[in-house]
């Protein structure tokens, strides 16, 4: 069967609200290809949206789970625990930033480690309200909604939102808005709408990603450091998209001189295997109850076996390293084609998270439409591309980072090519 036989097969049996991007069918992944039902190979610059940092099917990774397999794949952590589940605790506290006495939580998907973040901050501080801020993206479960400051597909149609989630500007010097302007919002909040006493968390991504990839300057987290310190607001770093490895750190809040209080993981660290989780301030994650935090699929064991694996890759073959090369591999070639493509606005790059915004070259107004177009032109000539941004004009390049430069290079050559066309 062909790829558009299996797509009408599926709308007609999957809700339209999960929509794929790229109509075709994966057969075989290997590093950083795909290749499809039809045989048609794919140069993977998603990585799953920044989850097999270690490549598709790492021989590694994929040992370690047909081991795991052949002793047990489920009892449930919280029922019947295994070694592997206190493996991985071991190594994610050992990674994670902070001089302090840490400990972790794992579940299963980056919404849950965001309710569960939430969860722990509330359950600590005895207080409701939570400041999140314009642009973000923290999951599409309810509360994980009401923290995303992107409406449309996310939001749109799906409320009532969770009540006491306050919602500031993010600094984005492309758009003009300003780290004073943000912090300023704080004032007007706190005079207008809540008090600080009240609010038990900030919970910000280092790097937006759906929003962008927009980081965060440094002296704004500073500021966000010591407001929480002041009024005793715990700092929450959602790093499901920018975790392990993916920025050229371990995590990309390390960029800054302060350290988050909670963090919130998911996505590269289970190489392909679904896993999430919080690591953070020991008195923070001990202070809920026995059975207050959990699930049934919480910290699978075949998650927690690819995860551990994950962990010895990412320091064995020096990833953070790699992620620093592919990134400026990915600067050079994009700077180079800025200078013939005057459409692509900005580029931006942190490790290997790297993106570029389409704006009309006269008027700066965001083109929408033509990053829809290249997107679906590239999947269409072999390379599988995603695009983000809360104006719809952002293309996002996560590829695995054990990618090999000759690809990062073809597959740019496909962009170019596709974008020249689409803009004549």
């Amino acid at each position: 069967m062909t790829n558009q036989e299996w797509q009408s097969r599926k709308e007609k049996v999957i809700c339209k609200g999960e929509a794929n991007l790229a109509p075709v069918y994966a057969a075989k992944a290997k590093n950083a290809t795909i290749t499809d039902i039809e045989g048609n190979e794919y140069i993977d610059f998603s990585a799953g949206i920044a989850v097999v940092n270690t490549g598709h099917c790492h021989p590694r990774i994929v040992e370690a789970v047909k081991a795991q397999l052949e002793n047990f794949s489920h009892t449930c952590s919280t029922v019947v625990p295994y070694t592997s589940f206190v493996e991985l605790g071991e190594g994610v506290v050992e990674v994670a930033p902070g001089d302090f006495e840490k400990k972790a939580a794992f579940l299963t998907t980056g919404s849950e480690a965001v309710e569960n973040a939430i969860k722990f901050a509330r359950h600590f501080t005895g207080r409701p309200g939570v400041i999140a801020f314009k642009g973000g993206f923290h999951g599409r479960t309810n509360m994980c909604m009401g923290l995303t400051g992107k409406v449309n597909p996310y939001k749109a149609g799906f409320g009532p939102f969770p009540n006491n989630v306050y919602h500031l500007p993010y600094p984005n010097a492309y758009h003009g808005v300003t780290e004073e302007e943000s912090l300023a919002a704080f004032d007007d909040l706190f005079a207008c709408d809540i008090e600080p006493t009240q609010i038990a968390a900030i919970i910000f991504e280092p790097i937006q990603g759906e929003g962008g990839f927009y980081q965060a300057p440094a002296s704004w987290v500073r500021a966000l450091r010591a407001l929480c310190d002041k009024h005793g607001i715990v700092m929450i770093c959602d790093e499901i998209q920018s975790g392990f490895a993916r920025t050229g750190r371990m995590f990309a809040c390390e960029y800054y001189d302060v350290v988050p209080d909670l963090i919130t993981i998911a996505k590269g660290l289970g190489g392909g295997f679904p896993i999430s989780g919080v690591v953070g301030r020991a008195d923070i994650m001990d202070h809920p109850q026995a059975g207050g935090i959990g699930g049934t699929y919480a910290g699978n064991a075949i998650a927690c076996t690819a995860a551990v694996e994950v962990l010895k890759i990412i320091k064995e073959e020096k990833l953070v390293e790699r992620a620093q090369h592919i990134g400026l591999l990915f600067r050079e070639q994009l700077e180079s084609m800025q200078k013939v493509i005057p459409h692509i606005g900005d580029i931006r790059q942190v490790g290997a998270m790297v993106a570029i915004e389409l704006n009309d070259p006269e008027t700066g107004a965001p083109l929408a439409a033509l990053t829809k177009q290249l997107v679906k032109e590239c999947n269409a000539n072999g390379l599988i591309l995603l695009s983000c941004g809360v104006k719809g004009n952002v293309i996002r390049f996560l590829p695995p980072l054990t990618i090999e430069s000759e690809l990062v290079v073809k597959g740019l050559d496909i962009v170019k090519t596709q974008l020249q066309a689409l803009v004549k």
